[in-house]
């Protein structure tokens, strides 16, 4: 949440514990699973997505369901410290697509 509110983002923070059934309607799946759900502009954001690449979404507005960076990677926003991993951005659709959106 303060990654995106300090890239300008408006967070509002909703605690349920409906969490599962919401993912599951956005069309998350065990293999995208991240610790942050959120919905941005029309897609659903899953994980420890980067601001930056949350803009390029908004701006180039491909026909997906949204952004997930699986499991919590050493690098990612809010997991800054350590050695750095690369991980992948993947973009998802409600039918169960799959691509690389972007590479960190």
């Amino acid at each position: 949440m303060g990654h995106l509110q300090d890239n300008g983002f408006e967070v509002e923070a909703i605690d349920t514990d409906a969490m599962a059934e919401i993912k599951a309607s956005h069309g998350i799946t065990r293999d995208l699973l991240g610790c942050h759900t959120a919905e941005v502009g029309g897609y659903t954001i899953e994980g420890h997505v980067p601001a930056d690449v949350i803009r390029q979404l908004l701006e180039e507005k491909p026909d997906v369901a949204g952004l997930a960076v699986p499991g919590m990677p050493i690098g990612s926003p809010g997991m800054e410290g350590g050695d750095p991993e690369p991980y992948q951005v993947i973009a998802f659709d409600l039918e169960g697509g799959r691509s690389v959106y972007a590479e960190r």
